[in-house]
């Protein structure tokens, strides 16, 4: 054991120092590992990229391949999903099941900070690998890493998968639990292994340096001391280690391995390695800052501004009020901005507004407020401003004119904030003296691109469908509006799919195979006609009916408790619904059931964590509650996952034991230099079972009355002047 220690003390004192002014750093994000986590080549490191970074890596390291998507809803969380194709071994005994497929394992990795690296301290992080999948790949570690110049040190101590070349397990003197470490295989999977996390007769020191060359554009040259236990993880032996099996790993020749990383740019990083001393690895890696205000493209999208706005001032300070209300409301169209309603009292006018084209409530009431200052009578002193969503009225922002002129130069924010009121609002129409008649029924619409896709079965890794969507929303009034998404397939592999439900329950998600193979022409995913209200400034309804989703059509609604000054809400939906056939069109299954939930929501103020919890009856007819927390970041993206409890057993809901996953939403603003109010969701489920299923309606009551709570206001004040 000795021999190990004086191998790892070698490398970590490697003559490789020079002064930091010998070498150019263009591009010095952290990089993945093998394992689709930040680290060296094979182990972790305590590294993390910032708040609101997503990435996807892939690496190729026979006999393994791997995809993962790593995301960072904190600068001290790392969250990561992964999939790995396993070429020794089969994804099944049955040919007629799954072909010559190669074996597929899905897992997800966390690795938490500890202790942010100071002047004199390392960074500390703790992490567990596969926590609750098949443990072909478990282990736990605790790792920290320490920047000197140009030299990034790394050192740590694993746990399961990563106690290869180990020592008696330290922990084991605490409690002799720690003593013995097991994979439970006749389980339906998903469960987390909590009782064997630091557990196993060894643990093992790991370590290794990643160093930046002299001018070579950040490239990086990684050494690594491997402690990986190469006999634990996957099918080490192939047919010896499991049926499925097929022939065993390469063992390792060294301990040591070695990597070079080639850095594109600062979201795109290559690499190359040798492992084990007989196998060479090469990966890709990806990463964004979605976090950020602005992640890739600066906005070149400016106000389009009144033409002679001297001219209309000094008219509309001459004449009548009416012209004050047409040149206001023709200067916000141009803006995208829709002026409804409008009234002048003494030194305040009042606009009652809508909009669909900024995600931040404050930059619209901004830009109304730069909009209208150049062609207002200076009489007007204030503007109210109630922004207003499906007919319900959200919040008033009082402004005054000449503060926010002021602090324009030099963009201070908060002085404009100290003087400016946001108030909840409970629309009264009658009190406005300039009601413009609106062109109902008005119609929006747009074409999209859409896939839909079928991962990791029996049938073949993936299968997918691309096809042209039309997505459109006719309001017939202010309250009351129609939703359309429909879509055509222009060219997909669906044929191959076969698999067939083995669920127990009732199959309200499970027959997903048959709804794509069966609607890959024409697909109607929904025809949703959407009636909402409101009895007070806190309390708000939605009535629905139609083809509610892809499977189910039927009517229910909303109703929900929102107080503006508050951190929660509460509210119920109930639907009645039928399963519809498979060709998603106008036609039914003889399946109805009766769902609904009582939600709570709760955003903490200083984490900016959304938690919501739902109970009641799912679409399978099981009951229970789903809990889901997602970090909320200032410019609309959501990073959070979920889980859900109900009253079936883990052998009734079948593979994965119950319900959970991971998901994101992106402002589509992200990928633009112009502001759009969009928002694509990505979701990632291991599985997809019947049970915990709910009903996908669209336009949810809580998502429409966003900007009803304060705290969704306040977080958009930065973009003010924007």
């Amino acid at each position: 054991m000795n021999s190990k220690f004086i191998k790892l003390a070698l490398l970590f004192t490697l003559p490789i120092n020079a002064s930091v002014y010998d070498y150019i750093f263009p591009y010095g994000n952290p990089s993945f590992s093998n394992y689709g986590t930040l680290g060296l080549i094979q182990n972790p490191n305590a590294r993390f990229y910032e708040a609101g970074s997503i990435a996807f890596n892939w690496t190729k390291a026979e006999p393994y391949t791997r995809g993962s998507i790593v995301a960072y809803p904190f600068d001290w969380l790392e969250a990561t999903y992964y999939y790995t194709d396993i070429n020794n071994a089969r994804y099944s005994t049955s040919f007629a099941f799954s072909g010559n497929q190669t074996y597929k394992d899905k897992g997800f990795e966390f690795k938490a900070r500890l202790l942010k690296e100071g002047r004199y301290l390392p960074a500390v992080a703790v992490g567990a690998r596969d926590p609750a999948g098949s443990g072909r790949f478990a282990g736990e570690y605790i790792v920290s890493s320490k920047r000197f110049q140009n030299i990034d040190f790394t050192l740590g101590m694993g746990w399961g998968g990563l106690a290869g070349n180990g020592f008696k397990n330290p922990l084991i003197g605490l409690s002799e639990r720690f003593r013995v470490r097991t994979r439970e295989r006749d389980t339906q999977g998903g469960d987390f292994n909590v009782g064997s996390f630091f557990s196993g007769a060894e643990a093992s020191i790991f370590g290794g340096i990643e160093y930046t060359l002299p001018n070579f554009r950040g490239a990086r040259l990684k050494l690594e001391y491997d402690t990986t236990d190469y006999e634990f993880e996957g099918f080490p032996f192939g047919r010896d280690s499991d049926r499925l099996g097929l022939y065993p790993v390469k063992q390792p020749n060294s301990d040591f391995n070695v990597g070079l990383l080639f850095p594109i740019s600062n979201n795109f990083q290559l690499s190359i390695g040798f492992i084990k001393g007989n196998t060479f690895n090469i990966g890709f890696s990806m990463n964004a800052p979605f976090g950020r205000k602005n992640p890739f493209f600066k906005k070149s999208d400016p106000i389009k501004r009144p033409d002679n706005a001297k001219i209309i001032k000094k008219v509309n300070t001459e004449n009548e009020e009416l012209f004050t209300y047409r040149t206001s409301l023709n200067a916000l169209k141009e803006n995208k901005l829709a002026l409804q309603k409008a009234s002048i009292d003494g030194d305040t006018m009042t606009i009652l507004y809508s909009q669909a084209t900024y995600l931040s409530y404050m930059q619209a009431n901004g830009r109304i407020v730069d909009i209208l200052d150049e062609i207002l009578p200076d009489s007007i002193k204030h503007l109210e401003l109630i922004e207003t969503n499906a007919g319900l009225g959200m919040f008033s922002v009082s402004i005054p004119r000449e503060i926010f002129k002021k602090y324009q130069p030099y963009e201070s924010v908060n002085l404009v904030k100290s003087y400016t009121e946001v108030n909840p609002v409970n629309l009264r129409d009658k009190e406005f003296k300039y009601n413009p008649i609106v062109p109902y029924p008005a119609h929006f619409w747009r074409l999209t691109p859409v896939l839909r896709s079928q991962i990791g079965g029996p049938d073949g890794f993936f299968f997918g469908d691309l096809r042209i969507g039309y997505n459109s929303e006719v309001q017939l009034n202010k309250n009351f509006s129609i939703l359309t998404d429909i879509s055509s397939g222009l060219v997909d592999n669906l044929g191959e799919l076969k698999l067939a439900s083995d669920s127990q329950l009732p199959h309200v998600r499970t027959d997903i195979v048959r709804y794509l193979k069966e609607s890959n022409d024409i697909a109607l995913n929904r025809l949703q006609a959407n009636y909402f209200g409101s009895y007070s400034k806190n309390i708000y309804f939605k009535a629905s009916m139609g083809y509610l989703e892809s499977m189910f059509s039927g009517f229910g609604g909303e109703l929900l408790f929102r107080p503006f000054t508050k951190d929660f809400a509460v509210g119920i939906e109930a639907w009645r619904v039928r399963q519809r056939s498979y060709q998603m069109l106008f036609d039914h299954l003889d399946y109805m059931t009766s769902t609904g939930h009582l939600n709570f929501y709760y955003k903490h103020p200083a984490t900016r964590i959304l938690f919501t919890l739902r109970g009641g009856k799912f679409l399978a007819q099981d009951s229970g509650f789903n809990f889901d927390f997602a970090r909320v970041f200032d410019n609309g993206l959501r990073i959070g996952a979920f889980f859900s409890l109900t009253d079936i057993s883990k052998k009734e809901f079948g593979e994965g034991s119950f319900d959970k996953g991971f998901y994101f939403n992106i402002p589509i603003q992200s990928f633009f230099t112009n502001y759009q109010k969009g928002i694509s969701g990505f979701g990632l489920r291991p599985l997809t079972r019947d049970g915990a299923s709910f009903l996908s309606h669209g336009h949810s009551l809580y998502g429409i009355t966003d900007q009803a709570q304060k705290f969704n206001i306040d977080r958009g004040w930065d973009w003010l002047y924007d």
